[in-house]
């Protein structure tokens, strides 16, 4: 049975968060799974004080309260640890493409600290499990490894369920290949410019994604209306988005001087 070939780490990760909203809500609980090129386990799980409340509705799905949280760590006060046990890794998750690689980022951007996601590649469990079966984690878990997921919605559990699912993913299919450039590759999507995809990269030219400029390039959108950078950068937009954004404005600035 194909087993993945590391050439470095793998940082298999699920969050635990207060809702679904990257721009806007937190993490309140991380499980980091670090697969080395030897196959050996390392493991870190970290509880986070969110410093906002927690919904109930989603304490309802985690188990997760303010008072489980209250003398936690916050992710600026966590942040390093994080940081440097994920240095140098790839990544992989259970939608983390669109959901805990964008929201881990942005809390790294709140802390002021930037999380280089330059040169990784990114594995998205459920993007691969969608493509070749299309359907929960649960679900998953059953399907590929034929065992019942206990303790759903922790995030150590979920992040080592994740983690077999991948292992067992590489068995099942013969056109998986074992290296993770490859399978970063199967499971990557259209190309963007944040990972909030407000901006995606049409034909090698940044492109607005959304709103009444969609499908207008964000170079010419800036020349013809400046005040609406001021507008997007005022908005409850995610601080990556607004990152990208400036850095697209700042190049425009420049080639003028």
């Amino acid at each position: 049975m194909p087993s993945l070939q590391l050439k470095r780490p793998l940082a298999v990760i699920d969050l635990e968060t207060t809702g679904t909203n990257v721009a806007t809500d937190r993490i309140i609980e991380i499980a980091i799974v670090k697969v080395m090129p030897d196959k050996s386990i390392q493991q870190k799980t970290k509880r986070i004080n969110p410093g906002m409340p927690i919904p109930p509705a989603t304490t309802a799905i985690h188990g997760i309260s303010d008072e489980d949280v209250k003398d936690c760590p916050t992710f600026k006060q966590a942040a390093n640890e994080l940081r440097q046990f994920m240095d140098n890794c790839d990544i992989a998750g259970y939608n983390s493409n669109r959901f805990d690689i964008p929201l881990l980022v942005e809390e790294f951007l709140r802390t002021g600290l930037e999380f280089d996601v330059k040169g990784r590649n990114f594995i998205d469990v459920q993007k691969i499990f969608h493509l070749m079966e299309k359907r929960t984690l649960s679900a998953a878990y059953k399907f590929y490894c034929d065992k019942n997921l206990e303790n759903a919605h922790s995030a150590e559990a979920d992040a080592l369920a994740t983690y077999e699912i991948l292992e067992a993913q590489l068995g099942r299919y013969e056109q998986l290949q074992s290296e993770v450039e490859h399978l970063a590759e199967f499971t990557k999507e259209d190309e963007y410019v944040d990972f909030a995809r407000r901006m995606i990269m049409q034909n090698g030219v940044e492109t607005f994604n959304f709103g009444k400029y969609k499908g207008r390039a964000v170079r010419e959108v800036l020349k013809i209306e400046p005040q609406y950078y001021d507008w997007m950068m005022k908005a409850d937009f995610p601080l990556n988005t607004k990152q990208k954004l400036t850095d697209i404005y700042h190049s425009m600035m420049l080639k003028k001087i």
